[in-house]
């Protein structure tokens, strides 16, 4: 399996979000987002967010 690098710019109060969700889990904040990227359900939350975001700047 070939492995790649994603590097994320992200809002501090969300990193401290992750971290602390991370950290009740006993998990890193890399080991948290890769655990939750691969649950079974992440693509049906993921368009599940795209269409509430579209929705709420009314570009669908």
């Amino acid at each position: 399996m070939e492995s790649s690098v994603l590097s994320l710019r992200i809002d501090g109060e969300l990193l401290d979000r992750l971290r602390d969700h991370a950290a009740k889990r006993g998990m890193s904040v890399q080991d948290y987002v890769v655990r939750t990227l691969i649950r079974d359900d992440f693509d049906e939350r993921f368009k599940t967010a795209v269409d509430e975001t579209e929705k709420f700047y009314g570009a669908a």
